[in-house]
C-alpha cells in the first residue's frame, strides 16, 4: 500500500507544471471523511474530466478505488460544480470487525465490486482549498457480494 501512496503523491507533484484546467485548480490532495475515512487525490485531465483514486478505511479493512468523473459549472456560484462518474474498487474487509449486521463476524472479506459517484465540488478563490460532498453507491461482485448504498462523504483537499 506504501508503493500506491508513493505513486498517487509522485503523480500529483508532476502535475504541478501544469496550466490548472477546472475550478482553478489542476490537482488536489487530502482526506475524506465518511462512512469510510482515508485519502483522496483528484486530478483534471480536461476541462470537465477527472480521475480520482481514494484509499480508505471501512469494516477494519482497507480498500482502494479509482473513479472517473464529470464536471459541469453551476454558473449561480463561482467556483461550484457538480460532478457524476464511476469507477472500481478493490480491497479487503477483516475479521472481527465488530458488530456487523451481515456475514460471518470472523471471517476476512476480499471486495471487489463497481463505483458510481453524484456530488459538489468548490473551489475557494483565494485559498488552495477544495471541499467535495458526494454520494458513492457500490456494488461488490467478489467477497460479500451486494448493495452498498451507505456512502457518503466529505473531502478536503489541497488544490495546486
Amino acid at each position: 500500500m506504501k508503493k500506491v501512496i508513493y505513486t498517487l503523491i509522485l503523480f500529483a507533484f508532476l502535475s504541478l507544471g501544469n496550466e490548472a484546467l477546472a475550478q482553478g485548480y489542476n490537482t488536489g490532495i487530502g482526506l475524506r471523511a465518511g462512512s469510510g475515512n482515508g485519502l483522496t487525490v483528484k486530478h483534471f485531465i480536461s476541462q470537465k474530466a477527472a480521475l480520482e483514486g481514494i484509499l480508505y478505511t471501512r469494516w477494519r479493512g482497507l480498500i482502494v478505488g479509482g473513479l472517473y468523473e464529470v464536471h459541469n459549472d453551476i454558473r449561480e456560484v463561482q467556483g461550484l460544480q457538480w460532478f457524476y462518474g464511476g469507477g472500481a474498487h478493490l480491497g479487503t474487509w477483516n475479521a472481527n470487525r465488530g458488530n456487523t449486521p451481515w456475514g460471518e463476524p470472523n471471517r476476512s472479506y476480499t471486495v471487489f465490486g463497481l463505483d458510481a459517484i453524484i456530488g459538489l465540488d468548490y473551489k475557494f478563490q483565494d485559498a488552495p482549498v477544495n471541499l467535495s460532498l458526494d454520494y458513492k453507491p457500490a456494488f461488490n461482485f467478489s467477497g460479500y457480494n451486494g448493495w452498498w448504498g451507505d456512502e457518503v462523504a466529505l473531502s478536503i483537499r489541497f488544490t495546486f
